[in-house]
Formats: structure tokens, sequence, C-alpha cells
């Protein structure tokens, strides 16, 4: 039986956000227990030319919603990059994954061999559906949502390899 691009898509990105979701939460709570600001959470990187917490998880959103609607020849929604609280990054995470939950299957399936064709700053970019979603969102989709772990394990946060995994 073959994988399908629906199969390795939407549920690899609706986990992770689950996961990512409850990482934030804890980041919440513990920011709350010690009295912390959150800004501190939210603003924090690994490295002064990295981007910050609040970023990585508005690329992560991006990545995974511009991933399935070009699959899928949909519009891709926008989202403003203005999360400023843990809440709502929560939100925007919801909202992705109301997205690509709203996609149909059969909408990304056979896009294999689709082209597609975008823009990144100046850059056109040009893939083939299967090496875009292979060599460029999934990777591109986890070393943001890696990097927004490793920023919160960085400031103290108590989680761990089975919270990024999401409770496997």
């Amino acid at each position: 039986m073959s994988l399908s691009m629906y199969q390795a898509s939407a549920p690899i990105f609706l986990r992770q956000f689950a996961a990512l979701t409850a990482i934030i939460d804890t980041a919440q709570a513990f920011a709350k227990a010690g009295g912390l600001d959150e800004a501190e959470f939210i603003d924090a990187r690994l490295a002064p030319d990295m981007l910050n917490f609040a970023k990585q998880v508005q690329i992560a959103t991006d990545g995974a919603k511009a991933g399935i609607g070009r699959l899928a020849g949909i519009e891709i929604p926008a989202f403003a990059d203005t999360e400023t609280t843990f809440d709502e990054l929560k939100e925007r995470i919801a909202r992705t994954v109301a997205f690509i939950q709203s996609v149909p299957a059969a909408s990304v399936d056979g896009s294999e061999d689709k082209a597609i064709v975008f823009k990144i700053r100046d850059n056109e970019l040009n893939f083939v559906g299967q090496p875009f979603l292979l060599h460029f969102v999934l990777p591109n989709f986890f070393f943001h949502v890696t990097t927004a772990y490793a920023i919160l394990r960085h400031k103290g946060v108590q989680i761990g390899k089975r919270d990024f995994l999401g409770g496997i």
C-alpha cells in the first residue's frame, strides 16, 4: 500500500500542532508558576541572529498551511504576524489546524507531479509536488517546530522528547 500525499502531510501537521500546543500550555503554566512575564518566552531566541519563539511558531503555521494549500491548489489563508502571547499563538495554531482539516484528502492526493511555483522574497521557487512536500515543506516545518521547542527548553521549561513527539 502506498502512502498518499495527504497521509504524508496533513496528519503529520495536525499531530505536531497538537504537541506544540501542549508544549505551549506547559510553558504558559511554567511562566505563571514562576511569576515570569510571557514576553520573556515569546521574544526568546537561541542566538542573536535567530528568529524569536513567536516567529518560529508563525513560520511553522505558515509553512503547513501553504504546503497543503499549494498541493491542493486552493487559496491559502493569510494571518497577520501579530501574536505577542501564548494564547494568541495557540489561537493561530488552532486556525491553521482548522484550515488543514477543511482541505479534503482528495484535493491533495494525486499532487505528486503537480507543478508548484511561488516566490519567497525576490526568489521564484519551482518544485514538483512530491519533492516540494518531502524536501521543502516537511523539513522547514520541523525545523521551526524543533527550534520553538528548543527555545522553551533553553528558557527552563520542563519538556522533553516525549512532549515533542506528542505523547508516544
